[in-house]
């Protein structure tokens, strides 16, 4: 992905006159807004880390971004009111100054109340609605015993609670990243700004807005957060009309470990879900199952034509459905295609393994979306390895997938998909979550 240039940073003015920093990247599309992490944010050093940077031009390769400081934050006026309508305040005066009409909003942690506020307040400006690890209550957040012991560090020792805080965020053994980050919040914020904006928060309860909501929602989680459980989460996904939950591993706010996988995820949500995100592919392994067998049943000879004829056919059916089979790659006993849309994917996949059990050669398959290389009529990756690797774990006629393309799911009408659970692949460093592809009753 090429380099971008660092965005300019900007000014806009509430209504209560507090100046607020943002900027732009991008063009194009639905503008997306990037709602600050309420009472810590830094335009400026959200920019200077290559992990948010490389979440930043992925995002922008497609549509307007928009990001900014909260008041009492970052570059933004630090003297300020700290009520839900007063960061609202803050919303609409950027929208206002950048003459935008209709948004998507990504609200991160803190940020849901106001998102939920908004889009409550202006249904038809708000086209899409995203939640990563947030709520509509305060209480969700701040009641558990770890945040209150957080909370109860910031007038006894500032720079403990903020290494305390990044720590439970990104995990006590993540090191240097969770100092970085408890340097962000001492930069972002101080203990003047921080005190009153928590204790608002923990006051604050828009549940009863959910249902006034009308955009498509998404509600990005994870399972075992200490301090933020599931249930905040599943409030927001059943009392929202047209919401939908996605659940990811782990115990942390943080994205750093699975970041092409939630990224995938929005952006198959704001996009409709018809296409991968730019530079993207989803790539199908089906391979047949135990060939070897088969051969001394029915003889070689035999066995190379049934499988010439089902190889034909599996091209046929990959070519119907928008994707691309692969002429130049050896694969044996297999066909490796490749698709520009996660649902035509699915759907390509599961049409192969009809073909294969009606030529009475069942098939393994296997799905992963992610970055390849292309040279001549080859494709060539990591990502291509995990397709591969993720096929071999199949059972006969089984089609697996990868959590990147079972975040895209929701554009696959009529299936559903069993947890497999984490698998360690081979010449994969990190394990794999897979999901079975079932078809609905």
């Amino acid at each position: 992905m090429k380099t971008i240039v660092e965005p300019r940073i900007q000014y806009a003015k509430t209504s209560d006159g507090v100046s607020i920093a943002y900027w732009t990247l991008g063009s194009g599309g639905t503008p997306l807004v990037l709602l600050p992490w309420i009472p810590f944010n830094h335009v400026q050093l959200n920019w200077e880390n290559p992990e948010n940077r490389r979440l930043y031009e992925r995002l922008s390769a497609r549509r307007q971004i928009i990001n900014y400081d909260g008041r009492g934050s970052g570059l933004s006026d630090r003297e300020a009111n700290f009520a839900l309508d007063s960061h609202v305040l803050d919303l609409e005066a950027v929208l206002d100054k950048l003459g935008i009409l209709q948004v998507d909003l990504w609200a991160f942690l803190t940020s849901g109340p106001v998102a939920i506020s908004y889009a409550a307040a202006h249904p038809e400006r708000v086209s899409h609605l995203v939640f990563w690890c947030s709520f509509s209550r305060g209480s969700d957040l701040l009641a558990s015993r770890q945040s209150q012991g957080l909370v109860g560090l910031i007038d006894m020792d500032w720079e403990l609670f903020t290494e305390t805080a990044a720590s439970v965020i990104f995990g006590w053994s993540a090191g240097e990243p969770a100092r970085q980050f408890a340097r962000y919040m001492r930069e972002s914020g101080t203990p003047e700004m921080v005190r009153p904006s928590l204790t608002v928060l923990a006051e604050l309860d828009v549940s009863e807005l959910l249902p006034k909501i009308r955009c498509p929602s998404l509600v990005l989680h994870r399972r075992h957060i200490e301090y933020l459980g599931l249930n905040a989460a599943k409030l927001l996904a059943s009392r929202i009309p047209d919401a939908r939950l996605v659940a990811f591993d782990g115990d942390s706010t943080q994205m750093y470990s699975d970041t092409d996988a939630i990224l995938t995820a929005v952006e198959g949500f704001l996009g409709g879900g018809e296409d991968l995100p730019s530079g993207m592919t989803a790539i199908l392994f089906a391979d047949i199952a135990d060939s070897t067998a088969l051969t001394e049943r029915v003889g070689d000879a035999a066995f190379r034509a049934n499988a010439r004829d089902l190889d034909a056919g599996l091209r046929a059916v990959i070519r119907e459905h928008a994707g691309t089979p692969i002429e130049g790659k050896l694969l044996g006993d297999g066909v490796l295609a490749v698709f520009t849309s996660a649902r035509q994917a699915i759907a390509a996949a599961e049409a192969c393994a009809g073909a294969g059990a009606s030529a009475g050669m069942p098939l393994h398959l296997g799905l992963h979306a992610g970055d390849v290389i292309r040279e001549d009529n080859n494709v060539y990756g990591g990502a291509v390895n995990i397709a591969s690797r993720i096929a071999g774990l199949s059972a006969a006629g089984e089609l697996l997938v990868s959590e990147t393309v079972r975040s895209l799911a929701r554009t696959s009408g009529g299936v559903l998909f069993e947890d497999r659970g984490r698998r360690k692949l081979k010449g994969v460093g990190e394990p794999v979550r897979v999901w079975a592809v079932v078809r609905k009753a």
